[in-house]
């Protein structure tokens, strides 16, 4: 069974159509990667399924049911743009809050438990204000697993965050999903961390779902290529141009040759015209390339 899954789904804003009949399928236990660029419908399409706004057409389907099923409603837990939270209240004090909202019985045990998951339980007793950006992000996460919900969405979770909050909330994400088959809804414009923990992708464009694939499917559809570097660059490039398609100088100044060729394959031209070659690899582009890439390929069509 899925864990979401919408058909059609539309909703405008007065003149303007944020979502354009978007199609989305999120399995149970996934964690789905949810990608687009600003306005393209990702915020909108999380607020709908979390029921903070109306759909103007289509439909969403919750495990099988209507997303306005209360018994559904009560398997979601939300993290949207930032954790409501007092600031001159305490960590356990607004976690408090929120379980006396779901009517929680055992609600310090619960609070425990999920403060340990977020690696917070030692910082309860801290002002909510004096928290790093990191740290409110995990007590959001930790809110949102009040109540032992099977989904989650998260908007943006790890945008803003060091390179040590980024570890700490990858090991998160991934840990609330391990043992109790919870499904992750994640949107995130940080790619690069975003591959390392997805199983699941759907990129969206203007509204409308454009591709959906799992980890797997991505690592097969990404191209790979041949790096390599010399003492002429440029001359070499233009060399390459000429035998292979596509041919590319990188950030990290190595040239990228994208066509199937065995990595000795692009040496043995650049050896003929007295070029020596200092460093070759082959390798693959990663997700960000990927996204990049398909983006360009709506736009030439």
């Amino acid at each position: 069974m899925s864990a979401i899954e919408i058909k059609g789904l539309t909703k405008n804003f007065g003149n303007k159509q944020a979502l354009k009949g978007l199609n989305m399928t999120v399995p149970a236990g996934a964690i789905y990667g949810f990608i687009g660029e600003n306005g393209s419908g990702k915020s909108t399409t999380e607020k709908l399924i979390c029921g903070l706004m109306p759909p103007s057409g289509g439909t969403i389907k919750l495990y099988g049911r209507d997303y306005t099923n209360p018994d559904v409603r009560a398997k979601i837990g939300v993290l949207i743009e930032a954790p409501g939270c007092f600031p001159n209240m305490s960590v356990w004090g607004n976690m408090m809050l929120q379980a006396a909202n779901l009517g929680l019985k055992n609600a310090e045990e619960e609070i425990g438990k999920v403060l340990k998951i977020v690696r917070m339980e030692g910082a309860a007793s801290n002002k909510f204000k004096n928290c790093s950006l990191g740290m409110k992000q995990r007590i959001g996460i930790a809110m949102a697993l009040l109540g032992d919900p099977a989904l989650l969405v998260l908007d943006e979770p790890i945008n803003g965050l060091d390179a040590d909050g980024m570890r700490i909330m990858r090991e998160v994400l991934v840990e609330i999903t391990k043992d109790k088959n919870r499904t992750v809804l994640i949107s995130s414009h940080i790619l690069g961390e975003l591959e390392k923990i997805a199983t699941h992708y759907g990129i969206v464009r203007g509204g409308r779902m454009i591709k959906e694939m799992t980890a797997v499917e991505l690592d097969e559809g990404c191209r790979t290529y041949i790096s390599l570097q010399t003492a002429e660059m440029n001359r070499a490039k233009a060399l390459l141009s000429c035998k292979y398609s596509r041919v590319e100088k990188d950030e990290s100044e190595h040239i990228r040759v994208y066509d199937q060729a065995a990595p000795e394959e692009p040496v043995v031209p650049l050896y003929e015209n007295g070029i020596m070659v200092s460093e070759i690899s082959r390798s693959k582009i990663g997700l960000e390339e990927y996204y990049i890439d398909l983006m360009h390929e709506k736009e030439v069509r």
